[in-house]
């Protein structure tokens, strides 16, 4: 058995692409409009794994865009979406800057969760050992749930 993919529908593509790629640093590796089915699907890869989603050797995120209006709620519910990164305050402090609420700041250097604009939980880790405490992150009250 090998991992594929995970799947998160999404109601707007261009402010879900703009949180996925413009500010999560993903790629888009390939899209499928189905007229007939009237949806549209968009694979994206971290960064590092763009050449192997290529060649459907790494897994990706699938967006599913409905074409005709649906409402989706709980997010929350599916879990989680979790991604590794270099620097979890910097990488924190980049959505902070655009408007993302840090829902679960990384207080401890390791750990934060954040949603997408769809209401979907994504937890970010940091890659390797915990980074030492540093505000404002580790005085940072939780906001909402995640």
């Amino acid at each position: 058995m090998r991992y594929l993919h995970t799947m998160v529908r999404v109601t707007d593509v261009d402010a879900s692409l703009n949180f996925y790629c413009t500010l999560m640093g993903m790629r888009e590796v390939r899209r499928i409009e189905n007229e007939k089915g009237r949806f549209t699907l968009i694979f994206l890869a971290a960064d590092e794994d763009v050449e192997a989603a290529q060649n459907n050797k790494a897994p990706c995120l699938e967006l599913t865009y409905n074409w005709d209006p649906e409402s989706y709620t709980g997010g929350r519910n599916f879990g989680h979406l979790a991604y590794e990164v270099d620097d979890i305050y910097a990488f924190c402090q980049k959505l902070h800057d655009n408007g993302v609420t840090i829902n679960r700041p990384p207080r401890d250097g390791h750990m934060a969760f954040v949603k997408s604009p769809d209401g979907i939980s994504i937890e970010i880790l940091q890659k390797g050992e915990a980074l030492p405490a540093a505000e404002p992150w580790s005085s940072m009250p939780n906001t909402g749930s995640w």
